[in-house]
């Protein structure tokens, strides 16, 4: 049982991930995306990736997709943040990918929420929580209990934007700056003065969505 005073700091957590190359960070967690041969090669590997889970007790969210897993490690008991249960896991998961042929594509995983420009969150919260079947997450976000689908957070603010719900879409800070290239040139406006925390987009009819990456993003916050 894990618990606050095991939780990684940033630094702990990047320097494990300097051992864990198939491996990012995001939002309290560690992801990847691993492609197998075939579709049998990839539930080969999920049933390792299920084995290791059952002689560690410590379990992923996995995602099959035909010959690519998508995993993410977090200690829910220390409040869904990076323990060293974590680093350990996916060192056993990188190990049991390589036996399997699989080759590691981290750039692949995106993470979704949907933001809500509001001033006062608990008076809207609840409506959202008991429509989508979610429970409450840190800071009062709310999140899907079975990890399907994306988060929903509240930002507070006495001028709420004409646009009120906003996409955050989170991509290592490794894989994002082509992203951010491809979602220039189709003449959206870009925002970067939070970059690389995130970046304001906004489309020709002032709908917008944050591209986000890693950075500044501490464990507990």
């Amino acid at each position: 049982m894990a618990g606050k005073e095991d939780i990684l700091t940033r630094t702990r957590i990047d320097e494990a991930l300097n051992a864990l190359p198939d491996w990012r960070y995001r939002l309290g967690g560690l992801v990847t995306v691993f492609k197998a041969p075939t579709a049998a090669a990839a539930l080969e590997l999920m049933a390792a990736v299920g084995r290791l889970a059952e002689e560690q007790n410590h379990h992923p969210d996995l995602d099959w997709r035909y010959n690519r897993v998508f995993i993410r490690f977090t200690s829910h008991d220390a409040g869904g943040e990076v323990t060293e249960r974590d680093t350990a896991a996916a060192a056993a998961v990188s190990a049991a990918a390589s036996d399997a042929g699989a080759t590691a594509e981290p750039g692949l995983y995106r993470t979704v929420e949907l933001a809500i420009d509001t001033p006062d969150a608990g008076e809207i919260s609840e409506v959202w929580r008991v429509a989508l079947g979610y429970k409450k997450g840190q800071g009062g976000d709310l999140v899907d209990p079975y990890g399907r689908g994306p988060s929903v957070w509240f930002q507070e603010t006495q001028t709420p934007n004409s646009s009120r719900i906003h996409v955050d879409i989170h991509r290592s800070k490794a894989e994002s700056d082509p992203v951010l290239a491809k979602t220039e040139a189709t003449g959206a406006l870009m925002d970067r003065d939070h970059a690389p925390d995130w970046v304001v987009v906004t489309d020709a009819q002032e709908n917008r969505l944050c591209l986000c990456t890693e950075e500044g993003y501490q464990p507990g916050g």
